[in-house]
């Protein structure tokens, strides 16, 4: 049986394809169109999808949607009176759905007759739960996913056994937790669609200075829910207004807090502005605030379930800050929180909530890895290094067998060079997890300037990440539960500063991912030959980009390996440094000054 899941029209495009209940492909449309966050008509991403599976759209048994336009009606259309001008543009979307078949149709070059797949259209939130439990290896557990807004909700739980889910209750428009973290992170001058990691990260710098207004404005209810106090806030006036960039593909939040939070809080900082410590002790609130409301909402959940594992989705559980300290603050054993928490992992929710919830088809999968997306051949490789003639350029290109590739990647990265690592499959969410990486040497107290100088061009109050490996967690980190899919943040050991500096955030803890040899033996036999040369088990992973979606084709790679000052770019089994230059020129600075290869 063959399930095609499309999130589409909505941030974070994305296609999947369940086979026989096993997950064979999902991607992002951001990572063929090269648009952050694109929205639209995943195109791209379905026919890799198809491709990857074998299948041609007449094979497709099902086409799944995680948009569901009956649900919680009776409260669009009090909200269609109210705001006509937000109803008009949600039924837009609507109307664009209800075309499905010929929008499939048009993008993938065939006559609609072709496509004899039954459509079926998923709840928002009831994918993100089955996104996160249906993949998870938990029997048992409950289940939340929180975010900005989806059918007229912002948050869902219950309770997952087996291959069956039950809803037990959510929150509707217009209290959203979602909403709350968008908006204060507008306040703060950070007005980009995706920001608020990036509040979070500077959250750390500050003190929990304005507790007493900010409990005003996001309170725990009773129950396992929220409410926020709407007066700070305009999207209940307005309606969340939502423009388009880039052709209709970028989304563009509009402003979403009122005139009262300015004045309680004082002036908005304006993108331009430095940031003050006032600005920090605001962040460091907004994120303890959402802490204390989640975890009042988790330890609700824990009461009335009773479960030990926990599952959560939606884009609230990228906050990896939260998720870390959920042993801590919860009576939860285990949590899970897969790799594309977001809206691009609906694609894969509503996949599993068909097969599983409404078809009555068993579990059999787990998602032990993240590597779901486009991988290459060795002949695809060559061609992309071929194709820039690095060659003839100077630069030195060899193949080499894997043990002496990873003795050379591991001595480059120890001598301080900053490199590429495009292996495998892409990965599937927005995390870079070994396979398309820029990697450096989490020793050196100076590589995350050095990055951000070079490559990153990243605000200093973000972190970098490390990679470590599964097996030396203990040593480095005081963590409680492993994170293969870089989504908590768990305390760097005292001791252990000092030997990594570089993804070691101010508050002394690390988003890290934890590599098992089963998930990406080639990541984690680099991981181990590092620790060979220099007694560390951890890398600094970050994504491979430079102010674009992660690189997916190997010509993007190269493309970015040329760019920027890279020292060396490791593709497949090809190994290239740049060539050298002389002494003293901005183009051949590396990390330490050796990092070059003669």
């Amino acid at each position: 049986m063959n399930i095609l899941a499309i999130n589409a029209y909505h941030p974070n495009a994305s296609a999947a394809v369940v086979q026989d209940g096993h997950l064979i492909a999902a991607v992002e449309e951001e990572r063929f169109n090269r648009v952050k966050y694109a929205a639209g008509f995943p195109s791209q991403a379905i026919r890799y999808c198809l491709q990857e599976a074998g299948l041609g759209i007449d094979e497709v048994d099902y086409i799944v949607v995680p948009r569901n336009p009956w649900a919680r009606l009776w409260k669009k259309l009090y909200y269609a009176a109210r705001l006509p001008r937000f109803a008009a543009d949600r039924a837009h979307v609507v109307a664009r759905f209800a075309d499905l078949r010929h929008q499939l149709a048009e993008s993938l070059g065939i006559a609609p007759e072709r496509i004899h797949a039954k459509i079926h259209r998923i709840e928002h939130h009831r994918a993100h739960l089955a996104s996160t439990f249906f993949v998870s290896p938990f029997d048992q557990a409950a289940l939340l996913s929180v975010d900005g807004l989806g059918d007229f909700a912002s948050a869902m739980w219950g309770v997952g056994r087996g291959a069956r889910m039950e809803v037990h209750g959510d929150t509707a428009f217009p209290h959203s937790l979602g909403i709350y973290y968008t908006a204060l992170t507008q306040y703060l001058g950070f007005w980009r669609f995706g920001d608020e990691f990036k509040v979070m990260g500077l959250g750390s710098y500050g003190e929990p200075a304005h507790l007493e207004e900010f409990r005003r404005i996001l309170q725990p209810r009773p129950d396992v829910g929220f409410r926020l106090g709407l007066e700070y806030f305009v999207h209940h006036r307005r309606g969340a207004e939502m423009t388009w960039s880039n052709g209709n593909q970028s989304p563009v939040l509009g402003q979403l807090f009122s005139a009262l939070l300015v004045r309680r809080l004082g002036p908005a900082r304006k993108p331009e502005e430095p940031i003050e410590k006032r600005h920090q002790d605001l962040a460091a609130t907004q994120q303890a605030v959402l802490e204390e409301v989640l975890f009042a909402m988790l330890n609700q959940l824990h009461r009335r379930t009773g479960m030990k594992n926990l599952c959560l989705a939606g884009g609230v559980a990228f906050n990896c800050v939260v998720n870390g300290k959920i042993f801590e603050k919860t009576a939860f054993e285990r949590v899970w929180v897969q790799p594309a928490a977001g809206d691009a992992g609906l694609a894969v929710g509503a996949a599993f909530y068909l097969h599983h919830q409404i078809l009555g088809r068993p579990r059999q999968f787990v998602m032990n890895h993240a590597y779901w997306g486009p991988g290459f051949g060795e002949a695809q490789l060559l061609e992309a290094i071929r194709g820039k003639g690095l060659g003839e350029k100077g630069f030195r290109v060899r193949r080499l067998e894997e043990p002496l590739l990873l003795t050379e990647t591991a001595a480059l990265i120890a001598g301080g060079a900053v490199l590429g690592w495009f292996q495998g499959r892409a990965e599937w969410g927005p995390r870079a997890l070994g396979n398309r990486s820029i990697l450096a040497d989490p020793r050196r107290a100076d590589m995350k300037e050095t990055l951000n100088r070079r490559i990153k061009h990243r605000e200093p109050f973000r972190p970098f990440a490390p990679s470590i490996l599964e097996e030396a967690v203990a040593e480095y980190f005081d963590a409680p539960g492993l994170s293969p899919f870089m989504q908590m943040a768990f305390p760097v050991r005292p001791e252990k500063q000092k030997e990594i500096p570089a993804p070691t955030h101010v508050d002394g803890t690390g988003r890290l991912q934890t590599v098992s040899r089963e998930a990406n033996p080639r990541f984690w036999a680099l991981l181990q030959e590092f620790r060979r040369q220099t007694g560390v088990p951890v890398l600094l992973n970050t994504s491979f980009n430079e102010s674009e979606p992660i690189v997916c084709l190997p010509q993007e790679a190269v493309d970015c390996f040329l760019r920027t000052r890279m020292d060396a770019l490791v593709i497949g089994n090809y190994l290239i440094d740049k060539p050298a230059v002389p002494p003293g020129s901005p183009a051949g600075e590396t990390g330490s000054g050796n990092g070059k290869r003669s």
